[in-house]
């Protein structure tokens, strides 16, 4: 019990302390504004997501095993929660006004509603997996076959703090979905390269080409029928890849204008 308490209440204060920090960063003049969009953005973020989401996961365990971990997981939630009060009592306006967990609460009930979103929290540390293979192994099919690189801080980033009176827990959960959809968006982006590059095949069934074409557009545009042939197929990929520069899927901006070159900057 003293191991848990100990790494926890660690834990508990070096997250506090960081929390604290990103609030009084931008109140250091103009250095401490531009360090403060920095961290909003890949790759100032991925640092500070790494600390506050995964880092703990690791330490704890090295740190005291099992009970490690199990401290600190109870101390990043407690973290969230003593945040979440602290920064509500901070801006009491906008805590008694139009909320979305007020509203939210109403609709779905407060238990329900509470438990709901810490259900979405246990696909962090795979959310941060998929950034990792963004950011280590993405690179190497640039380098290798020629597919486009991409300024990813113009997807992992995060602005909803910006939004006038999102706070406390609307303002915490807010921030982690503006972070996921750009992380996920970014992957997606990524596999559209990867499907069409080595598999510009549809799929059998037509309800999965109907679900997938919004994340795969190349699905209905430029991928050969399920009962084509395989000349189809290399056809299809001598015809799109056979004088591109760069490798990207179909519809990929590069391909909007000179043939594998973009008038946007897309390096990483």
């Amino acid at each position: 019990m003293t191991t848990f308490i100990t790494v926890g209440l660690i834990t508990l204060a070096s997250l506090l302390a960081v929390a604290a920090c990103l609030h009084l960063i931008p109140k250091l003049g103009a250095p401490g504004h531009a360090f403060s969009e920095w961290l909003c953005a890949a790759p100032g973020l991925d640092v500070l997501i790494t600390y506050f989401t995964v880092a703990p996961l690791f330490v704890g365990p090295i740190v005291a095993g099992w009970i490690g971990l199990a401290a600190s997981l109870v101390a990043q939630i407690l973290t969230v929660m003593l945040w979440t009060f602290a920064h509500g009592l901070a801006h009491p306006a906008a805590r008694k006004g139009p909320r979305i967990v007020n509203l939210l609460n109403s609709l779905v009930g407060t238990w329900r509603n509470f438990l709901a979103v810490w259900v979405t929290a246990i696909v962090v540390p795979l959310f941060w997996i998929i950034r990792m293979a963004e950011i280590f192994v993405y690179p190497f099919l640039v380098w290798l076959i020629r597919f486009p690189r991409y300024k990813q801080c113009e997807w992992v980033r995060v602005s909803r703090h910006k939004f006038k009176n999102l706070v406390g827990h609307d303002l915490i959960w807010c921030l982690y979905c503006d972070w996921m959809t750009g992380v996920w968006s970014l992957g997606s982006e990524m596999l559209r390269n990867v499907e069409s590059f080595w598999c510009p095949i549809r799929f059998h069934s037509e309800n999965k080409c109907d679900n997938c074409h919004h994340d795969f557009p190349d699905v209905f545009n430029g991928w050969v029928p399920a009962d084509a042939t395989m000349e189809d197929v290399t056809n299809i990929l001598r015809e799109k890849y056979g004088d591109a520069k760069v490798n990207s899927w179909y519809g990929h901006p590069a391909r909007l204008t000179v043939e594998g070159q973009s008038t946007d900057d897309t390096s990483a």
